[in-house]
């Protein structure tokens, strides 16, 4: 939840950047009357695309997850860090229109992706099946021009020479026939940055604006703005290009900052939502990934837009007129009690929708119910829910019940990155012992180790309780069989192990786009039969340590 239900009247609250926390990347904003909206990508995690909302751009609330079905979104065995990328929400003539990459295969030469349409008249209501738009490259987004006609705009993937960045290409969309039409043309081959890619048109005083991300999503991450007075060109570069970046400025608190869009607000002031990344630490990693900050940008006599001020550095916060009171993300805790049937909408599965048939609450006894089904390591069937990391400091515990009959039965909570890298607390049956034991593995780039050389015993048929406790990139754990009897687990654990920047760093893995996440899960590599209960989630971020 990311709204407050006080106000205040006052002219200007200062809100502080970034604006939507945690793994929230490739922001698309979109204004309709007097309400904002938000997209962000999701890649492997499902439900695709959040979308957020705010009328007043100080606070935002989570409204939609719209990629809800597999017939809008089948990413069964996609590899880490594809799936949903950059998605493109507009609005014209009474409906809101989403577009999305659906990428299934990133590294090597090729790279095999789908861009998909749907529609929907309400926000929060029930989109349209997908429309098959191309298949090129990805960051696709919509151009809804005054005269009424629709383009469609994306990177275009060049495997020769090992290019791959080969420009942006635009061609005209006919929405009766659901399709591309005419010829697509190269309209931007890019600046001297590279990596020309996220591309959003903008028309301003009769010229039309072309705004790109280049750098690569990284340090070097920049906005690039370019503009002709014909859609098809020719485009020239705005002369103070880059418009926004933090690349020169390594220290600077908001780094990796790119990949923008822009919108006018109801009192006239234009606003950049974008991504950026906050690096924490001796070895100056984003443990929360990639997040959405929000700029003020001017257009001056020039004809050009700029940050507001001077440079194309990030601000760290900004003054917005409104009435309601900033959120504090200081005190936003998470609390679930499963009192309800259904998991709140800012839980999220990897790659399948969550269903009964592996995942369930019984409103009756207050518990959320997991079956077992493949590992940790799988891109297909993992019987995982998990919310994501907010927060640098932050505590999560749960109370485990669980009667596991042998090793192969599994069940935990983890912090999780992708199927290589994760630290598990989990619970299993040790024949030797004829009894349930606990470790905490370890997953290093597909490299497993356990942190206890000998597992501790547990008492048969008692609750267990699990808990890590996170400060920047050191985690401790902790396990409990009687409340508030902590037990702690002796070593702390580096957990920035769990951030794009190490996963990156691997040789043989290049892409790593997303975030790090807590959840609850269950493995069964039997009969797929067991089932794990937990009693409550709660992830604190405001513990005492």
């Amino acid at each position: 939840m990311m709204k407050m239900d006080t106000f205040i009247h006052t002219d200007m609250v200062k809100v502080t950047n970034p604006i939507l926390r945690g793994f929230n990347p490739d922001p698309s904003i979109c204004r309709v009357g007097n309400d904002y909206y938000i997209a962000t990508s999701t890649f492997e995690w499902f439900p695709g695309v959040r979308i957020y909302h705010s009328t007043d751009l100080v606070n935002w609330e989570l409204v939609a997850c719209p990629l809800n079905r597999v017939s809008q979104l089948d990413m069964l065995g996609n590899p880490d860090s594809c799936g949903v990328w950059a998605p493109n929400l507009t609005y014209s003539d009474g409906l809101f229109y989403l577009v999305y990459s659906n990428v299934r295969r990133f590294d090597g030469r090729w790279k095999d992706l789908t861009n998909y349409l749907v529609t929907a008249p309400e926000i929060d209501g029930d989109w349209s099946e997908p429309t098959v738009l191309n298949h090129s490259g990805f960051d696709a987004s919509l151009f809804h021009d005054d005269d009424g006609r629709i383009w469609l705009l994306n990177m275009l993937v060049d495997d020769r020479q090992g290019k791959f960045f080969g420009g942006i290409i635009i061609q005209e969309y006919d929405p009766l026939k659901k399709h591309v039409i005419g010829d697509r043309q190269l309209i931007f081959k890019g600046t001297n940055i590279g990596i020309t890619e996220g591309p959003n048109m903008y028309k301003y005083q009769g010229r039309y604006y072309l705004m790109t991300a280049e750098g690569g999503t990284e340090r070097n991450h920049a906005v690039s703005l370019c503009r002709a007075d014909n859609l098809l060109g020719p485009y020239e570069v705005h002369p103070h290009n880059p418009i926004l970046t933090a690349a020169d400025v390594p220290a600077h608190p908001l780094q990796r900052a790119g990949h923008a869009s822009i919108i006018c607000a109801t009192d006239g002031q234009w606003y950049m939502a974008h991504l950026c990344g906050r690096p924490i630490g001796p070895k100056s990693r984003c443990l929360l990934g990639r997040e959405t900050a929000l700029q003020k940008i001017e257009w001056r006599d020039d004809g050009w837009l700029y940050l507001l001020g001077n440079g194309h550095l990030p601000a760290l916060s900004l003054d917005i007129p409104a009435e309601s009171t900033p959120f504090d993300y200081e005190t936003a805790d998470f609390i679930d009690d499963f009192s309800t049937q259904e998991l709140a909408m800012s839980y999220q599965s990897l790659r399948v929708p969550i269903s009964r048939d592996w995942c369930r609450i019984d409103t009756q006894k207050n518990v959320l119910q997991l079956r077992g089904r493949e590992s940790l390591s799988s891109t297909f069937q993992q019987s995982l829910v998990a919310q994501r990391v907010t927060h640098f400091t932050y505590e999560a515990t749960t109370i485990l019940s669980f009667s596991p009959t042998h090793f192969q039965q599994m069940a935990g909570m983890v912090l999780y990155y992708n199927t290589r890298h994760y630290i598990y607390m989990y619970v299993r049956y040790d024949e030797t012992q004829s009894c349930r034991v606990l470790n905490v593995l370890i997953c290093d780039n597909n490299r497993y180790t356990d942190l206890l050389e000998t597992p501790i015993l547990l008492k048969n048929e008692v609750d267990v309780h699990l808990r890590f406790q996170v400060d920047d990139s050191q985690l401790k754990v902790a396990y409990a069989q009687e409340k508030n009897h902590w037990i702690p687990l002796p070593d702390a654990i580096d957990c920035s192990i769990c951030s794009d920047e190490y996963v990156c760093q691997k040789e043989d893995y290049k892409a790593a786009f997303t975030g790090s996440f807590i959840g609850l899960c269950c493995q069964d590599s039997h009969l797929q039969e067991g089932w794990a209960t937990f009693r409550y989630f709660e992830i604190k971020n405001s513990y005492d340590k």
